[in-house]
């Protein structure tokens, strides 16, 4: 049995008996005004943090969502594309599709604004997306990609790339580890379906992006999520795994390569009201500017009255570029 077949195996046996345990999200369940999210969605929510945010979703956008789980966070994301097929979901488990089903004509009975057909479903494979080339506006996985190793995760994201619009957005949330991990850990699959072996650092996932193409990185939220601790795990060491929230943006990729915000700041603190690096960023007097890492580093040769401060892995937009 493969990797990805030990990953289906689990998943349909967890839309046949919802496992609560399986994945415990550290970031709240958004509410919305008007919404109402079923319990047993909520039971069914195997994801590592959010996807949704509302920055990201305006004016009506068609929106694809891979791995469906209980269907909670196509649910989240109908309520700001309330048209007929506007939310995709895809996932290669015809019984988590069939559940994800009966959970919608609940959302139905519990939100007077929701109606199934708003949300479509297709069984399909992450790897091979059934969806047309630059087709949708904000693509969306949760502890999903973590499950791939790396060429089946570089195919994974290539595909999310071709399906998006130009300056469409790539919403994910990953577990990431900076820790090496045994080749024990590496090689269980069923650990690698629990979204804990398969874990690369942050680096390693960014670069992924990257060499698919999209020009701009945000690092949105990154907090602690798991310990492998040996009394539980196949290792001799505490491993630490934390979870991340990216959007990654089919921005062009500029010459200089992509800007990556990690939640940097620079705040000029000169005698002056302003700095002006004559490249596009103005720094006014003491006042903080969110920076891509790139920029962060160029600023502070530029001038030694310039405070960058340390990447705080939340970002927010509102940067320089």
């Amino acid at each position: 049995m493969s990797y990805l077949e030990a990953t289906n195996t689990l998943y349909k046996e967890a839309a046949l008996t919802p496992d609560v345990g399986l994945c415990c999200t550290t970031s709240p369940v958004w509410q919305f005004p008007g919404l109402s999210i079923p319990k047993i969605m909520q039971q069914m929510n195997y994801g590592c943090g959010s996807t949704v945010s509302a920055q990201d979703l305006v004016n009506d956008p068609r929106i694809l969502y891979v791995g469906v789980g209980g269907g909670m966070e196509l649910l989240q994301f109908a309520y700001f594309s309330r048209q007929a097929g506007g939310v995709t979901g895809v996932d290669s488990v015809p019984e988590m599709l069939e559940a994800s089903r009966r959970n919608f004509e609940i959302a139905e009975q519990e939100n007077d604004w929701f109606k199934s057909d708003f949300v479509k479903l297709v069984k399909g494979d992450a790897l091979n997306l059934p969806i047309e080339d630059e087709s949708i506006d904000v693509a969306a996985q949760n502890c999903l990609f973590n499950i791939f190793k790396m060429e089946d995760l570089r195919k994974a994201v290539s595909e999310m790339y071709r399906v998006l619009k130009p300056h469409g957005r790539l919403v994910m949330s990953d577990p990431v580890c900076e820790q090496p991990m045994n080749d024990t850990l590496r090689n269980n699959d069923r650990l690698r379906a629990l979204c804990l072996s398969g874990s690369i650092p942050v680096k390693d996932y960014i670069k992924v992006l990257t060499d698919a193409g999209f020009g701009t990185i945000e690092i949105r939220a990154r907090r602690s999520y798991r310990v492998l601790s040996p009394n539980h795990y196949p290792t001799d060491e505490l491993v630490h795994i934390e979870s991340i929230e990216i959007a990654a943006i089919k921005d062009p990729m500029p010459e200089d390569g992509p800007c990556v915000f990690t939640g940097k700041t620079a705040i000029y603190y000169g005698d002056k009201e302003y700095f002006d690096d004559n490249k596009g960023h103005v720094l006014l007097q003491n006042q903080p500017l969110a920076v891509c890492d790139k920029t962060a580093a160029a600023l502070a040769k530029e001038s030694d009255e310039i405070h960058i401060s340390e990447s705080t892995w939340h970002y927010n937009g509102g940067g320089c570029c």
